[in-house]
């Protein structure tokens, strides 16, 4: 799709019935305008549009990738469009949850359509109780397991690179890809 001169394509504001009256009957004064109607026809229908652009459910397919760099949503365009589009409508939500072991769930659900099990090695914790037992000494490493499905296959450099995008800083990140689905604790798939 483009934005450019498109055939046919009716101004919704004409030029030459906005001129003053004495240039009504005049047909250079006409024509001239309505060579400028076709050229800016395009531009006044994106205008009267452009809600729907800053939209991702609505905006144009081209248009995409550009709306995407506003919000730095790192869309791959291999991805298929409904996916590359809800990137671009959670980019905020996972922006602001970077860095979190929800968040990095989150965003490798919503790149790969995976789920994650993911082991923190950044020795850090949290309690409400007072005295508390310190947290066992930082493994430095992240370690993200990611279960394919069968039939579709998974490419763990790609994994990684989101992965490391989401990384804390302070620690290394590693990837491990299993096939199936995860036991819960019967043992069962669940």
């Amino acid at each position: 799709m483009t934005r450019a001169a498109v055939p046919g394509l009716p101004s919704r504001y004409p030029i030459g019935a906005l001129l003053p009256a004495m240039y009504a009957d005049d047909d250079f004064a006409q024509r001239f305008t309505a060579g400028l109607d076709t050229v800016l026809a395009p531009v006044l229908s994106t205008l009267d549009n452009l809600p729907a652009y800053f939209d991702p459910a609505l905006t144009p397919p081209d248009f995409l990738p550009w709306l995407s760099s506003w919000v730095d949503a790192g869309i791959d365009p291999a991805w298929p469009e409904d996916r590359r589009r809800a990137a671009v409508a959670r980019a905020v939500e996972l922006h602001r949850r970077r860095g979190t072991r929800g968040g990095l769930t989150d965003h490798l659900r919503l790149c790969f359509g995976v789920e994650a099990e993911i082991q923190d090695g950044g020795g850090v914790t949290w309690s409400s109780e007072p005295d508390s037992a310190l947290p066992p000494a930082p493994t430095g490493e992240l370690l993200v397991r990611v279960r394919t499905t069968p039939g579709r296959p998974l490419d763990a450099t790609r994994v990684l690179a989101v992965v490391r995008a989401s990384c804390p800083a302070h620690l290394t990140a590693r990837v491990e890809i299993l096939p199936g689905t995860p036991a819960d604790d019967t043992g069962s798939p669940t």
